[in-house]
């Protein structure tokens, strides 16, 4: 078949109504004499947030296919993807250069099948707790002809299987219990040194790894730190002590594989602001990234010493229900800016190190544009140039590692029933492959670069 004709097949598909891929498959002159596989790259282990590479052999030429992806949580809850393919004129497929024609996403997206992975059961969020010793298992699979997913034929024409790991060989992962310090350690292989990093979720409580896991593969040193509703921590964060984070940034200072003088601090949503709070107020903390923060206290008090910052309040009647239980509480944080709330703004312009401030522009949690706009404000009235800002238009407020499925929705333990969380699926997932390694380069380049002057 000539690259003229395979051209026009191809435009003839891509243009077809939303109604094709409900069709059965397209009869064909003859099918590949060849047993049809899923080839990944690499395979059958890597880690998460390294890119996965998915090709397809032994389909007749210009065969159309779904490809669908699935995995189950570590309590069975079961994620799916599916996007619609054509082969091409030799009976192959590489979603590397072959572009979706429909599904969860369209275009040509080499990661689209994991991070369009979608929960079954509604507002479920994908967060892997045991990042040593167990994978999440990805399975791939082949089908003929263009379905929804709900009408998949039973038996795949071809299925195969990644194992997608937190922790490479050689990372530690060490439970930390130290003074007050509650958390884990984890280190990269070798004799470093690395740069130091405290981790930092939200107001989700608890202990998150799967961040901290994933950065050490990359040669940092991080502290995943819990501060509330984690071991015999307190049980809630109406009055956090930030004595405890200095306590946590010197134990992480002690560290003889970590980079000296300073470390730096990664944090989002809650974990964002108290970041700002460390740079601020705590010595030695270099470099920190608030990724959807805000440039106040927010929730609760906060206290150093005989500084005490109090919590931004709230307007609960502000608070939009969406759909069924689903809520939109972007508005229910007040203003920094106004008067009665000025002593709960975190005064940014004293610290020492520098800022990498990250918006999704379509955060539904909390208005972290106009946050981002008053800290940068802030900054510069003051003559400080000490930031970076990275904004992503169509993003919302969960921005994870690359790859991490987009979750727009998910029960909040602390609200008590889901909230949206805001984003659009593809411009999210892309702003997350776009941001992380940028971070890893900020955090890099003013950690390794100070241990020098």
């Amino acid at each position: 078949m000539s690259d003229a004709l395979l051209s026009v097949v191809l435009s003839r598909v891509a243009g077809s109504s939303s109604r094709s891929f409900l069709r059965r498959p397209l009869p064909l002159p003859h099918r590949a004499a060849m047993a049809v596989s899923v080839q990944l790259q690499p395979s059958p282990d890597s880690l998460f947030d390294q890119p996965l590479r998915v090709r397809v052999s032994g389909l007749a030429p210009l065969q159309q296919v779904t490809m669908k992806a699935w995995l189950r949580d570590e309590k069975e809850q079961l994620f799916r993807s599916s996007a619609l393919y054509l082969a091409d004129a030799r009976g192959h497929l590489d979603l590397a250069h072959s572009p979706a024609l429909g599904g969860h996403y369209t275009g040509t997206q080499p990661m689209g099948l994991v991070w369009s992975l979608s929960p079954h059961t509604p507002f479920t969020r994908l967060v892997k707790r045991d990042v040593a010793s167990s994978p999440l298992s990805l399975h791939i699979e082949v089908f003929d002809g263009h379905w929804s997913l709900e009408q998949l034929p039973r038996q795949p024409l071809a299925t195969s299987t990644n194992q997608r790991w937190f922790m490479k060989k050689g990372v530690s992962r060490i439970p930390v219990r130290d003074g007050r310090v509650r958390g884990t350690l984890f280190i990269p292989p070798g004799d470093g040194p690395f740069p130091g990093i405290i981790d930092l979720y939200g107001s989700v409580g608890g202990l998150v790894e799967h961040r901290a896991s994933l950065l050490a593969n990359h040669g940092f040193l991080v502290l995943a730190l819990g501060y509330f509703g984690f071991d015999d921590l307190p049980k809630d964060f109406i009055n956090l002590d930030l004595e405890y984070f200095e306590e946590a940034v010197n134990f992480l200072r002690q560290q003889p594989k970590v980079i000296s003088p300073g470390v730096g601090a990664l944090g989002i949503s809650k974990g964002g602001d108290l970041a700002l709070s460390m740079a601020t107020f705590v010595p030695h903390v270099t470099a920190v990234v608030s990724i959807g923060g805000c440039n106040a206290n927010t929730l609760g008090n906060l206290h150093y010493k005989d500084i005490t910052l109090p919590g931004l309040g709230i307007s609960i009647e502000k608070i939009k229900f969406l759909e069924s239980e689903l809520i939109d509480i972007s508005e229910v944080i007040n203003n920094p800016v106004d008067e009665a709330n000025k002593d709960c703004i975190i005064p940014i312009e004293k610290a020492e190190g520098y800022f990498l401030i990250v918006v999704g522009e379509d955060d539904k949690n909390w208005r972290t544009p106009l946050y981002a706009q008053q800290a940068v404000e802030r900054l510069e009235e003051n003559g400080r140039e000490n930031y970076e800002l990275i904004s992503y238009p169509e993003a919302g407020h969960l921005l994870e590692p690359s790859y991490f499925p987009f979750c727009s929705a998910s029960f909040h333990r602390l609200v008590g029933q889901p909230v949206a969380w805001g984003g659009k699926m593809k411009p999210h997932a892309l702003a997350q492959i776009d941001l992380w390694p940028k971070i890893q380069t900020f955090l890099r380049k003013h950690l390794e670069n100070h241990s020098k002057l």
